[in-house]
C-alpha cells in the first residue's frame, strides 16, 4: 500500500484534470451537425473513466483487506448508496440540464478539475 501512496494523488489529479479539461474543451468546440456533443460513451474518455474507476476500486479493496472489513456488508452498502446517489444525480442532471443547457458540461469539467486539484494539494502541501 505504501508503494502507491507516493503517487496516487498524482494519478487521481491527472485523470480528473484530463477528463475535466476534455469536457471543458468539448463544451466549447465539439458539436455534430445537429448541435449535439460528441459521444462520450466511446473511445478514450470511456477508457480513462474505466481506468479511474478501477484504480479507485483497487484502492478500496486493498484498504478493506488491511482493515479486515466484512466484504459482503461493505459491498452491499456501497452498491446501495452508489445506486441511490446515481439515481439522484441522473434525475437532477435532467432537471438542471434543461436549465443550464450546454454550460452543464463546462461546469462539470470545472468541478472535476477542482476535485483533482484539491486531491493533489491535500497530499502535496
Amino acid at each position: 500500500m505504501h508503494f502507491i501512496a507516493g503517487f496516487d494523488h498524482w494519478i487521481a489529479f491527472l485523470l480528473l484534470a484530463g477528463i475535466g479539461g476534455r469536457m471543458i474543451w468539448e463544451s466549447l468546440h465539439y458539436h455534430d451537425k445537429d448541435g449535439g456533443k460528441a459521444d462520450v460513451t466511446k473511445g478514450l474518455i470511456l477508457l480513462t473513466l474505466s481506468v479511474a474507476t478501477s484504480i479507485d476500486a483497487f484502492a478500496v479493496g486493498l484498504s478493506f483487506a488491511f482493515l479486515e472489513v466484512n466484504i459482503a456488508v461493505a459491498s452491499a452498502t456501497i452498491g446501495i448508496i452508489a445506486f441511490i446517489i446515481t439515481a439522484i444525480g441522473f434525475y437532477l442532471g435532467r432537471k438542471i440540464g434543461k436549465l443550464i443547457g450546454k454550460r452543464a458540461e463546462f461546469v462539470g469539467g470545472i468541478v472535476l478539475v477542482g476535485i483533482g486539484l484539491r486531491i493533489l494539494l491535500t497530499h502535496v502541501l
